[in-house]
């Protein structure tokens, strides 16, 4: 087979496997990944129920307490005579204060341990935001990698195709080597359209998050500080969590707040005392003579419950069942906090050694295809094996794109478990993008 021939099928391939994974084409502005979380923080349905939640409980809290306030009220009433026309006018008012009253002291209780839950939650719902948003961030740049990769697959086999096919015209090569050449080709090309797919999915669900569809994102740069987690041992995270995690706060805020209904219900038995001042003015042209002066009324009022049919003791045993309910929610996401937090540290190690292998894989696969293509130009090698190695080359530098991005994700997802994810950890990832080319 002459030299050149075999040169100018292996140069284009060249070209073509180093653009994998990492050259599209770019578009005017890119977007950073603080862009698109300032874009989410704007829009994201998730985080504004929870503010709008934090609110109602905030209303609630407000009105428990005024329900210990002064409470006044007013009265008007006109009466008219049909017998002589005659009218009179009547003017009350009562303004009372609660002294004694266990039963909404502890309502009040707990109402503002449940807005302090509500608080909680919004910081859980901001950290699970920045979550969300890297993990649709990077699926992206993870899907236009693959395609990257399984585009630049069906490019090099179309060439392949396309070089056979010339070499079996010029009575060089077999027809067995196009066919099997179009064979490879149109597997790549299935590929490529799943891909196509992929991409597309990925950036809905981007856009789902943020209310507008992404544009071009700027990539991780080519070089990542390979750093173990800091701590290094797994206890000091899980103890950290259980200390710091804002969902597990939250749940032991509604267990404090089930404390104080449980202690509210109790009270609902017990005598309440408030005192009280009670006025009427009384005018009008009524046939009775009527005295127009006005009286006030001023006393203490004891209410004794006696018997309300059973409700009482009924809301009693309903607040205990509340109670063991989040007594048994709080424990569950407490489990379920320590075996995430142990998951999200082994997914960082797993995905640093990740790193180190696929750039191995990367690197060997680039020896073994230069390899494959001077056996080809000795004919020591076929057409299948450079297919072959092809595919080994586009594979293992998508593997290590994806080790990448499964590292800095590890990363934030464990911060997140410890309640440290905050814009901060964003900002710092964010100074890993780079520009694309």
């Amino acid at each position: 087979m002459p030299l050149p021939l075999l040169r100018s099928v292996v140069l284009p391939l060249a070209a073509l496997l180093l653009c994998a994974g990492c050259c599209q084409p770019s578009a005017a502005q890119t977007e950073d990944l603080l862009q698109i979380y300032a874009q989410a923080r704007q829009n994201d349905p998730t985080l504004a129920t929870a503010r709008a939640v934090r609110g109602e409980q905030t209303e609630v809290a407000r009105q428990a307490r005024a329900a210990l306030l002064p409470q006044w009220s007013a009265q008007y009433a006109e009466l008219r005579y049909q017998a002589d026309g005659s009218r009179e006018h009547q003017l009350t008012h009562s303004l009372s204060q609660v002294l004694v009253d266990l039963s909404k002291l502890r309502t009040l209780d707990a109402e503002q341990a449940g807005v302090s839950a509500e608080e909680a939650r919004v910081q859980a719902a901001e950290a699970d935001l920045c979550a969300r948003v890297a993990s649709a961030y990077f699926g992206v740049l993870t899907a236009q990698a693959t395609l990257a990769t399984a585009q630049a697959i069906e490019d090099a086999y179309l060439q392949q195709v396309q070089q056979a096919q010339a070499r079996f015209d010029a009575k060089l090569s077999a027809a067995q080597d196009v066919e099997q050449g179009r064979a490879y080709f149109e597997l790549a090309r299935v590929s490529t359209a799943q891909a196509q797919e992929s991409l597309a999915d990925a950036k809905q669900a981007l856009a789902e998050i943020t209310g507008r569809p992404p544009g071009e994102l700027r990539p991780l740069a080519p070089d990542l500080p390979m750093l173990p987690p800091d701590p290094a041992e797994p206890e000091a995270w899980v103890a950290q969590a259980l200390r710091d995690n804002p969902t597990l706060r939250a749940g032991a805020l509604d267990l404090a707040a089930s404390d104080q209904r449980v202690a509210a219900a109790r009270a609902a038995h017990l005598p309440t005392l408030s005192v009280g001042v009670d006025g009427e003015r009384r005018a009008g042209t009524a046939i009775a003579p009527v005295d127009a002066r006005y009286t006030s009324t001023v006393g203490l009022k004891l209410t004794i419950p006696l018997f309300s049919g059973g409700a009482i003791e009924s809301q009693k045993r309903q607040a205990v069942f509340r109670r063991e309910q989040q007594k048994e929610d709080l424990e569950t996401t407490r489990r379920s906090l320590i075996r995430s937090t142990q998951g999200y540290y082994q997914a960082v190690l797993s995905s640093l050694s990740q790193m180190r292998t696929t750039r191995a894989a990367v690197d060997a696969a680039e020896k073994s295809l230069a390899s494959t293509r001077s056996g080809l130009d000795l004919g020591a090698r076929t057409m299948t094996d450079l297919l072959l190695a092809i595919q080994t080359q586009s594979n293992a530098r998508s593997a290590w794109e994806q080790a990448r991005h499964r590292f800095v994700l590890s990363q934030l997802l464990l911060q997140q478990s410890a309640g440290r994810l905050a814009e901060s950890q964003l900002a710092a990832v964010n100074l890993l993008l780079i520009e694309k080319p």
